[in-house]
């Protein structure tokens, strides 16, 4: 992974760290697997506040949301590098 040409020289301990403690876990995504539920649990609440919806219909729309968060995210990532050309 190549690394930002500005480091702070003061974050290189914490990155150390963080690419040891990678190199020791066995199941990288058994290690993220929390986070990743709570993000799209974040998507389901959004869809269904109530919890209402069956499953399956509440896992469909949270993931429609979810596609709708990432192209919110490249519109403004496009409308930014347009301004600064």
């Amino acid at each position: 992974m190549p690394e930002p040409p500005n480091s702070d020289p003061r974050s290189l301990p914490h990155r150390i760290a963080a690419y040891e403690s990678w190199a020791k876990t066995s199941d990288p995504s058994a290690r993220t697997a929390p986070g990743r539920k709570r993000f799209m649990d974040r998507f389901e609440n959004a869809v269904d506040p109530e919890g209402t919806l069956p499953l399956a219909e509440r896992q469909r729309r949270a993931e429609a949301s979810k596609r709708a968060y990432f192209l919110r995210l490249a519109l403004k990532s496009a409308q930014a590098r347009r301004r600064a050309a």
